[in-house]
């Protein structure tokens, strides 16, 4: 029941309804005025900021981009992750990093300063031993990383592989309360249903003296062929933790520039549709300037890299990008984080199952650290500006807003993939995408 009910009701039970009419009008007057401020300031999200063109609704912006070929870059994705691509094709010799395994994905560049202490010498709390183990997933094939009854994670699967590996104390334990016989893996970072890893870094502890890396990786490639593939494992000192230890995270996005009927979306000779309506969370002050109320559904890629080089280098609070935080983590430093690098880049996939090429945009980010979907806010939130016309400083200006819905709704989780994770300073020279 709505609140102006209760409130009718409440009032016509204690007063006759002959000498209160003028009183009811009042009201509802008063109720009608404080909806519409309400929706107002619910509709426009405090995102005032002009642009060119109407910015797209939510339902818009969700629509643009699901219509695209999602399964190309899942095929894509999967020939890296199984060895028959390499993630270079996409921006052939511009490059600098060294790809110099079979799967063409980069060896870690990163000597940890967590030097791996030899087994002799070890003793007492010490004696254990901890295995970093560097994996590579198709996002497509699991619902994840972390762990959850009745669905296909990466991490259930992991932590089954390792359970012949845990020590014979722990293996008693969770037979005496009926647990299954598996190992406990710390990740760098959980990735969502659907987002591909290459370099996700994991790491696995045991007192048996006898696990050899050779052992893990042949254990964890056997789980899930093809979809599943372990980089590389190595012994690593007890104070690594592939979390709290990175410096860095690397992401990288693409998006295809056709749409679920194949037309050339990315910069060329404009093309407008009539909007559904005006789009509200556009500047009402400059609504008589917009074109005739038309949305532009095409933006450039050049565009799109002006708007997220403005990030870079400064330590900002991000939780107008974030989605599905905790209440603690809203405000304050949890939301803050140093953006290192953020760039795009027009390029194309090349699929031997397709007849053509598929034009596609790739968004490279580098981060100190990343929140809950903040990755694919940003992706979407950048082309939606771009394609409304909006200053270059426009996603600077959204860390200002007061209302999440002042950003896009996330994008596909298809396009998204973790590339590598790093326990050195970061390098700048050693980007995919680095023209300005």
């Amino acid at each position: 029941m709505s609140t102006v009910k209760h409130i009718f009701i409440a009032f016509h039970r204690y007063a006759p309804f002959s000498n209160n009419l003028h009183h009811y009008h009042i009201l509802f007057s008063s109720m009608n005025n404080q909806t519409q401020t309400e929706t107002e300031s619910f509709v426009h999200y405090n995102h005032t900021h002009p642009s060119k063109f109407p910015r797209w609704t939510a339902r818009e912006s969700f629509q643009f981009m699901y219509a695209r070929p999602w399964q190309r870059v899942n095929d894509f994705y999967s020939n890296i992750v199984n060895g028959n691509f390499s993630l270079p094709l996409l921006f052939g010799s511009q490059t600098l990093l060294d790809y110099n395994n079979s799967a063409g994905i980069a060896a870690l560049s990163d000597k940890t300063e967590l030097e791996s202490v030899a087994p002799e010498d070890r003793g007492g709390r010490w004696a254990r031993v901890t295995f970093k183990i560097v994996l590579s997933y198709h996002g497509g094939s699991f619902d994840g990383w972390q762990k959850q009854p009745g669905l296909n994670t990466v991490q259930s699967i992991v932590e089954g592989s390792l359970g012949k590996f845990v020590d014979e104390k722990k293996t008693q334990l969770l037979q005496e309360k009926g647990l299954p016989i598996e190992g406990c893996a710390a990740v760098a970072g959980r990735t969502d249903k659907g987002v591909t890893a290459l370099q996700q870094v994991c790491s696995f502890y045991t007192w048996k003296k006898d696990v050899k890396p050779g052992d893990i990786e042949d254990t964890i490639n056997q789980a899930a062929p093809g979809k599943l593939r372990v980089i590389s494992v190595s012994d690593v000192s007890r104070a690594f933790h592939p979390n709290f230890s990175a410096k860095w995270r690397r992401y990288l996005y693409i998006f295809p520039l056709t749409n679920g009927e194949y037309r050339d979306q990315s910069s060329g000779n404009e093309v407008f549709c009539e909007s559904f309506g005006y789009n509200e969370i556009h500047d009402s002050s400059s609504k008589d300037g917009l074109e005739n109320g038309k949305t532009s559904y095409e933006f450039s890629v050049n565009k799109v890299n002006r708007l997220l080089r403005k990030l870079e280098g400064t330590l900002l609070s991000y939780k107008m990008f974030a989605r599905d935080t905790k209440a603690s983590r809203n405000d304050g430093p949890p939301t803050e984080c140093f953006v290192y690098h953020a760039r795009a880049k027009e390029a194309r996939l090349s699929m031997t199952d397709y007849a053509e090429e598929t034009k596609v945009m790739c968004v490279e980010l580098v981060a100190n650290r990343f929140l809950r979907k903040m990755v694919r806010v940003l992706v979407a939130t950048s082309i939606r500006e771009a394609a409304a016309g909006a200053e270059d400083d426009a996603l600077l200006k959204l860390m200002d807003a007061t209302c999440r819905r002042a950003t896009a709704p996330p994008a596909p989780p298809d396009g998204l993939c973790l590339v590598d994770v790093g326990y050195t300073e970061f390098d700048p020279e050693k980007c995919f995408i680095l023209t300005e």
